[in-house]
């Protein structure tokens, strides 16, 4: 089964947000009619399209899409997979690195899935706790290995640019399956993953 990315701009859902933008910039004090804000509306209509495009996204058919027999069975690591998403209740950015980690029994994955399957929960308002066990789950759920890994590190513009503001913290997640609930394996995980150059 192919996997093939949808097209996020909608002709309908443009015209409707670039009404939407315009009456938003009103309210705020600005002209949407000024030069330098007349292609705005349309900018951000797009804009807001294509960071929200996981909704037109399916993980579970991206990890089917590269689904593979394999009787590798140690620890598979993708780490260090950029993320932009936006944080659902300030609509604000918040961006970072996941790591992942599975154990096959039996099925592997085309490695630049992992990547997908964060593009496709990302690209949504989101919560990180969350993202980081959607993650997990459809990894567990579609290739069904001995465990599962995900560790999310990302700064929140929601913190940083208001509220504390406070510039240098980091949010970590994490969620474990299978194996990795041992201290062992999650360990080697955690020290492979801190291991940068």
């Amino acid at each position: 089964m192919a996997y093939h990315k949808k097209e996020f701009y909608d002709e309908e859902a443009t015209d409707q947000l670039k009404s939407d933008y315009h009456s938003i910039l009103k309210t705020i004090g600005e002209d949407p009619e000024r030069e330098g804000l007349l292609k705005t509306p349309e900018r951000i209509a797009k804009a807001m399209q294509f960071m929200t495009q996981g909704y037109a996204m399916n993980a579970q058919e991206i990890l089917l899409s590269a689904k593979f027999h394999e009787s590798y069975s140690e620890m598979v690591i993708v780490k260090d997979i950029e993320l932009y998403s936006m944080c659902e209740h300030h609509m604000l950015p918040f961006f970072g690195k996941a790591h992942i980690a599975y154990i096959p029994d039996g099925w592997i994955t085309g490695l630049s899935k992992m990547a997908h399957v964060v593009e496709c929960f990302s690209r949504r308002l989101q919560v990180q706790e969350r993202m980081t066990h959607q993650i997990l789950d459809v990894i567990q759920e579609t290739l069904k290995p001995i465990g599962v890994g995900v560790v999310i590190e990302a700064q929140h513009l929601c913190m940083m640019m208001r509220g504390v503001q406070k510039q240098n913290s980091v949010t970590t997640t994490s969620a474990f399956s299978g194996q990795f609930l041992q201290n062992e394996t999650r360990s080697e995980f955690l020290k492979l993953i801190a291991n940068r150059k």
